[in-house]
Formats: C-alpha cells, sequence, structure tokens
C-alpha cells in the first residue's frame, strides 16, 4: 500500500521543489496531494505531511517585530500551522524543509533568528543549491539515524534559522557558526526539520533516504 503524502507549498510558485519532493516520495514508494492556500485541503486519510520552503514566517507568530524588509505569507503560514497541529496531534510523520523546520519550531513555541548575516562567521552568506555547507549531526539522534553519517554537506538557501527551541525538539544538526541545521522531536511520534533543502539534493542516496524515512513511517499509520 502507498501511503498518502500531503505536500503543502504557496499559492503561487515554487513548482521545482514541490515536483521534486513528490518525485522523492514516489521513489521511496508512497504517493503524494498538493495542499496548501488555493489549492485542495489535506484529506483526511493522510498518512504523513512535507512542509516545503518559501518566504519568511511572520515574526507576529513568536511575538517578535518585523527586524527585515517583510516577505511574509500569512495565508500560508496560517494554513501550514494548522497543518502541522493537526500531525501532531494525529502523531503523523511531518518533515518540515527550510521555512517548514522554521514553522514547525514557532507552532511548537520556538523563535527565530530574523537576519544571519552577523551571525555567518566562518560559512558563506552565498544562497545555493549545491552541498557547499558542512554540518555536523549529533550522535544518538534520529537524523544520524537516517542519514548513516555524523557529516554531511548541504546546501543553503536561508537567510533565518531557528533561535529558541519550540517545546519538545531537540537540535540534530548544527553548522560550522553554531546555527541549527536540523531539529527533531524528543517525544514519541516522527518530527523532522531540516533547515536545508533535501529535495534539491536527491541524486544522493543519504538526502533521498530522509524521504523513503518519511514514507516508512507513513506506512505504519495505515
Amino acid at each position: 500500500m502507498k501511503p498518502l503524502i500531503a505536500v503543502s507549498g504557496p499559492r503561487r510558485g515554487a513548482a521545482a521543489p514541490r515536483m521534486l519532493v513528490q518525485i522523492a516520495i514516489a521513489m521511496a514508494g508512497g504517493t503524494t496531494i498538493q495542499v496548501g492556500p488555493g489549492h485542495k485541503d489535506a484529506p483526511t486519510d493522510i498518512q504523513g505531511a512535507v512542509i516545503t520552503g518559501g518566504h519568511d514566517v511572520e515574526p507576529v507568530l513568536y511575538a517578535q517585530e518585523s527586524e527585515v524588509l517583510p516577505r511574509y505569507d500569512r495565508e500560508r503560514d496560517a494554513y501550514e500551522s494548522e497543518l502541522i497541529e493537526t500531525a501532531i496531534s494525529r502523531q503523523l510523520p511531518l518533515l518540515g524543509i527550510c521555512r517548514g523546520a522554521q514553522l514547525l519550531n514557532v507552532v511548537l513555541g520556538g523563535d527565530l533568528f530574523q537576519d544571519l548575516r552577523d551571525k555567518r562567521h566562518h560559512t558563506s552568506q552565498r544562497r545555493t543549491i549545491l552541498p557547499l555547507k558542512s554540518i555536523t549531526i549529533g550522535s544518538q539522534t534520529k537524523l544520524a539515524e537516517i542519514l548513516e553519517t555524523r557529516s554531511a554537506k548541504v546546501n543553503s538557501l536561508h537567510s533565518q534559522a531557528i533561535n529558541r527551541l519550540g517545546d519538545g525538539l531537540i537540535v540534530s544538526a548544527r553548522d560550522r557558526d553554531g546555527i541549527i541545521q536540523g531539529i527533531e522531536t524528543e517525544r514519541a511520534g516522527y518530527l523532522i526539520g531540516t533547515q536545508w533543502h533535501p529535495e534539491f539534493l536527491i541524486y544522493q542516496r543519504p538526502q533521498r533516504q530522509l524521504f523513503a524515512d518519511l514514507v516508512s513511517a507513513a506506512r505504519q499509520q495505515s
């Protein structure tokens, strides 16, 4: 049986990342439905969800004022916050990618660094889909188990990042500046967030394994 995974994104645009997520899930034996503002609501019989990247999370959601030129999508924030809460309440496996990881953290009560430019000293400010950033993965983490390594090269398309962790989350990876690159739940259930974009790296087996593991966890919901 192919588990049904909801892939959430914005009302318009970001077709390529969502398509790559769908390809990765299909390669792992799952099937997908696109959801989000302007799309069909997530059906009640989904077995998992992926929250993809995109615009910054509006800081009002974590009780802060904007420190940067606003690039927010309030409609998407509201839709995906509800989807995350649904996944948590039903204990559905969820993968948050970049903005998706940040929103997961915010929904659970955490907050974000709104501008990383003054926090990068050993890593580049360059935004690229190429795997040029080194990260260290925590031992005894789900992420280390999935990727089967304690270090990796990943891409970087973000200007914000997780600061204070949300309730029940732990750090699973950091870059050379100590900026959080991975989070996961320390409780029962399956919640994983990557600050990088594994969908752009599915030519690498460990990155494909992130989606394969999500599908495997979702299949257990059937």
